[in-house]
């Protein structure tokens, strides 16, 4: 029963009536009908032989359901349904690049990788740190001291985000936990001696969010990885013995829900071989059933193969796609990692974040914030600030958000912006900016005599006056409660 497979099948082995079948157990039993086992249920008694028939049966079903690590398959898998219905979750770059804290998490490719480097990063390591020093000595540096996966949990949670996505490794290679195929370039073996992916895991889940994984699949300077590139990505010594390995490694460890590739853009699909990951991830992963993909499986994949579209860094598409998609950004406008120079105008503002999350979720995005911790394992209390305001203004204006889905016009710009979610009968028109006055008007919505308005968070239902006989309607405004997210939202029912 251990017989090894083809990568993306799993071998085990079940008893039926006292015979021994080769199969998945609870997964897809695939029956292999010259094996020795198989042929020794010839001549077996009706009852058994009924068994085994049932059981046949429902293998050919369970099969017929499996993917094929091709992309046709693949893409026909539907999304599990609590990724659409999350909407927010929180991003976190944290690695090694965290310790210079200067730049941008790319610090190490500017300073050494691209040619010419970056003056910039040239005269920063000249002017702060002895001759000779290498990038691998910040890992001695990356203490994470002060890391409390608990307290970073609770402002996820306060956050509002339904799942949070963790990078375990970045494009320099070092991963935020004992990797076996990242010998003493992982946070275990060096730097902060600490299981960081399986602790924060931890504390996210005891708070009944969901949890992913950021993973590179390229890494910058890898020997194996550098020969390959130089072969014209014809061998795949760095695929197999580093890439693949460690990625089936993580998902059987951690079991993330969320899988986010990155670093693929320099080679095909092919040479990842990521439709035979992918197969072996929806088909028999502990994750099977619940994990959720992006886009970034190789070149030319962006936007047309995976689960969910990244497409591309902060992605915001000026209609609404017809395929689930997914915002990525920064609270730091300037970087994704912890950054020491960082200043007060290069953050978003509160009002911005909730603006972009709002349009993002009426064309059916999902909105994914990312922060930058410390090296010593602090998230900046600028960072918390933001998150904790985005989570006071769901706790009134969630219901508009979460589980919601596009209506059937986006926006409209009559009297302020407005922004349309939907749920159930109910329409919601989000408003970004303050009206000037205590009417608003919006042209939209279809009304009839029975419709009804109100201010989420008020139950005191609103006056409202229709505009023509066509559609669109003035409501009457009471005074809008102060909020440093400048948004606010009225529910529309019994319209169309």
């Amino acid at each position: 029963c251990k017989t090894r497979l083809p990568v993306g099948h799993l071998d085990s082995c079940c008893s039926v009536s006292g015979h021994t079948v080769r199969g998945t157990v609870n997964v897809t039993l695939l029956q292999h009908p010259h094996s020795s086992s198989c042929r020794s249920l010839r001549g077996s008694s009706p009852v058994i032989m009924l068994t085994v028939f049932v059981v046949v049966v429902a293998l050919v079903s369970q099969t017929a359901a499996r993917y094929t690590p091709d992309w046709t398959s693949l893409d026909a898998r539907p999304l599990p349904s609590w990724y659409d219905e999350a909407k927010l979750g929180i991003f976190i770059h944290w690695g090694v690049f965290s310790v210079p804290g200067f730049g941008s998490e790319w610090f190490w490719w500017h300073w050494q990788g691209q040619q010419p480097p970056d003056q910039k990063y040239v005269n920063y390591m000249s002017q702060n740190y002895p001759p000779g020093f290498t990038y691998p000595e910040f890992a001695r540096q990356f203490h994470a001291q002060f890391f409390n996966p608990d307290d970073w949990a609770d402002i996820f949670k306060a956050s509002g985000a339904k799942y949070v996505v963790l990078t375990a490794k970045h494009h320099e290679g070092f991963t935020n936990w004992e990797s076996p195929n990242s010998w003493n370039w992982n946070s275990v073996d060096t730097g902060p001696h600490r299981d960081l992916v399986g602790d924060l895991a931890e504390a996210v889940r005891n708070r009944s969010l969901h949890y992913g994984l950021y993973n590179s699949l390229y890494e910058w300077f890898h020997p194996l990885y550098l020969i390959d590139k130089k072969n014209g990505f014809k061998t795949q010594e760095f695929v197999l013995q580093k890439l693949l390995p460690e990625l089936y490694n993580m998902v059987v460890r951690y079991r993330p829900e969320v899988i986010w590739s990155d670093g693929d853009w320099e080679a095909p699909d092919t040479y990842w071989n990521s439709t035979e990951f992918l197969a072996w991830l929806y088909n028999d992963s502990p994750v099977k059933d619940t994990v959720v993909t992006n886009d970034r499986w190789g070149a030319g994949c962006a936007c047309k193969h995976g689960g969910y579209y990244n497409c591309e860094d902060k992605y915001t598409p000026g209609q609404l796609p017809t395929h689930k998609w997914e915002k990525c950004t920064s609270v730091d406008t300037l970087s994704w990692g912890y950054r020491r120079n960082m200043k007060m105008n290069e953050l978003l503002p509160l009002a911005a974040i909730i603006e972009d999350l709002v349009r993002t979720v009426a064309f059916g995005g999902n909105y994914l914030l990312n922060v930058g911790p410390t090296p010593d394992g602090m998230i900046p209390p600028l960072f918390e600030e933001r998150l904790r305001g985005v989570g006071d203004w769901l706790e009134v204006n969630g219901q508009a958000i979460y589980s919601s889905k596009p209506w059937r016009v986006q926006s409209e710009n009559t009297t302020v912006p407005v922004w349309y979610t939907s749920k159930g009968l109910t329409v919601y028109a989000i408003l970004t900016a303050k009206p000037p006055m205590s009417t608003v008007k919006l042209l939209a919505p279809k009304t009839s005599s029975i419709t009804q308005v109100f201010l989420v968070g008020n139950p005191t239902p609103l006056s409202w006056a229709p505009v023509n006989p066509g559609g669109g309607l003035v409501v009457l405004l009471p005074e809008l409660p102060y909020t440093p997210a400048q948004a606010w939202t009225l529910g529309l029912d019994f319209v169309q």
